[in-house]
């Protein structure tokens, strides 16, 4: 193999169709991988070797003939335990579907098993992917393959940690809290929260009473090693659901080729350990010196007031799962119609409407003033992405005491709560719009740190354009120690 496991899964998909790379010897390496370095780690808690060499061979073959199935022929990949995978134990973390052998995949899977991929294992999640951790009963504790003593987030922290160690090409994930967002930033990782109602969500293990209702909040989404990966998987993935695919297709919107670019990287709100803004503000810096029209703006919004309305359709999509019991429709009716004026707002300031937002009152950092694809000078051109921190920490230690509301970590000497902390994945959690991460830097320790590419809904191109961006200036995914 003349590729490295770490490779992007755009370039180990390219080196199978040229015949440089074989799809059961990129399989056996990972088998290889996990069954030497995956133990301290636990990210891959469930194999299907037989069926997987099988269809490794046959792909082999097909591409031998000069046959493909798709743009992710032969690629093995793992898939988040949430997902329903046909005839491959699919727990959500639970005790209760320890022996769930489900019939058919979700249609996510279902679209990447068309396209050529195949699915060869399932990766570590918290019960009912309800933690920013990621253990349970089951399958154990997952740590951090760049901070053994640290979380790797959650939920999806298996699925990104075997990304990061080169276990897999890619993942699939879930995200209705943070869920793709928190470890790909904790584990250096790109990730894509799609924009709400992309991708279908029929299969996602969200509680004991399973179904094939979408779940408000809710996506499905990828964890790749580059942004080139995320926009690979957007082509696979998007699309309606199989019972409105008779009704309607997709057109995305293209990327800008000069995107114009604010900055919200602390908050009274939420305030930010004071290293990662210090690493936010170098990498802004970074891409205005790269030509990038970049600004101090921010949409004219309420923080607390954004994450109330999430934190209250959060609890609404949890249902049975909260503790603090299902809500009224009447409350759900009223904090969706707060939503709906919020998304309004984010609408006028991606688009250059009125308020504090707009170009014309933000600082700007960057050479280009206006982006002449937007508009000519004077004009309130708006914004095509918005960069702000992923959590207010840039890891934490592994803490089962407690509960998720209660467990608590230091910000810049100071103890806050695994909730607080993650408000900034809520800022924009149940708006619909499509987030990306991207690794921005390393801390002072060597842990690497990501941001959040936040973008107008449906215009995820832009969200993963931006990302490509940033891998530019940062210097992107990188290996672990000891997992090269």
């Amino acid at each position: 193999m003349d590729l490295g496991p770490g490779a992007p899964a755009i370039e180990l998909a390219a080196a199978i169709r040229a015949g440089r790379l074989g799809s059961r010897e990129l399989l056996d390496c990972y088998l290889d991988r996990i069954e030497r370095l995956d133990g301290p780690v636990n990210s891959v808690v469930t194999l299907d070797v037989e069926r997987a060499r099988a269809q490794a061979d046959r792909a082999d073959a097909e591409r031998a003939r000069g046959e493909s199935r798709g743009p992710l022929h032969g690629l093995p990949v793992t898939i988040k335990d949430a997902l329903e995978t046909a005839g491959l134990r699919s727990t959500g973390g639970a005790t209760e579907l320890a022996a769930h052998l489900p019939a058919r995949d979700a249609t996510a899977v279902a679209r990447l098993r068309a396209a050529g991929a195949i699915v060869f294992g399932k990766t570590n999640l918290p019960a009912w992917s309800g933690d920013m951790q990621t253990y349970n009963e089951l399958f154990g504790t997952t740590s951090n393959p760049w901070a053994p003593r640290c979380s790797p987030g959650g939920s999806s922290g298996g699925a990104a940690a075997a990304v990061a160690c080169g276990f897999t090409s890619f993942e699939l994930g879930t995200d209705i809290g943070g869920s793709i967002r928190i470890p790909a930033h904790l584990c250096g990782t790109f990730g894509l929260r799609p924009s709400h109602g992309l991708l279908p969500q029929d299969g996602y293990l969200a509680g004991p009473r399973r179904g094939r209702a979408p779940l408000d909040v809710n996506v499905v989404g990828p964890i790749a090693r580059a942004a080139a990966d995320l926009d690979l998987l957007l082509d696979v993935l998007a699309g309606p659901a199989t019972g409105d695919a008779a009704a309607w297709t997709l057109r995305l919107p293209p990327a800008p080729g000069t995107p114009r670019i604010g900055l919200w990287l602390d908050d009274p709100f939420c305030p930010v350990d004071t290293g990662y803004v210090e690493l936010l503000r170098t990498l802004a810096d970074r891409l205005s010196d790269a030509g990038l029209p970049v600004s101090d703006a921010r949409p004219p919004i309420s923080f607390a007031e954004s994450f109330d309305t999430y934190w209250t359709l959060l609890r609404a999509a949890n249902g049975l799962n909260d503790p603090g019991g299902p809500l009224t429709h009447a409350a759900w009716l009223s904090a969706h119609e707060d939503r709906l004026r919020q998304q309004a707002d984010w609408h006028e300031w991606f688009a250059g409407g009125a308020g504090p937002g707009r170009p014309d009152q933000g600082a700007a950092r960057g050479r280009a003033a206006v982006d002449p694809d937007r508009g000519a000078p004077g004009h309130a051109a708006g914004f095509d992405a918005l960069l702000c921190p992923v959590l207010a920490v840039t890891g934490y230690p592994h803490d089962h005491t407690g509960s998720y509301a209660t467990r608590e970590v230091l910000v810049d000497g100071r103890p806050r709560t695994h909730v607080d902390v993650a408000r900034w994945t809520g800022l924009v959690g149940a708006l619909g719009l499509p987030v990306a991460v991207a690794p921005a830097g390393r801390t002072a320790a060597g842990r690497p740190v990501g941001v959040q590419v936040v973008a107008a809904r449906w215009h995820d191109r832009t969200a993963t354009r931006v990302a490509a961006l940033i891998a530019e200036v940062s210097g992107g995914y990188r290996t672990p120690p000891g997992f090269g």
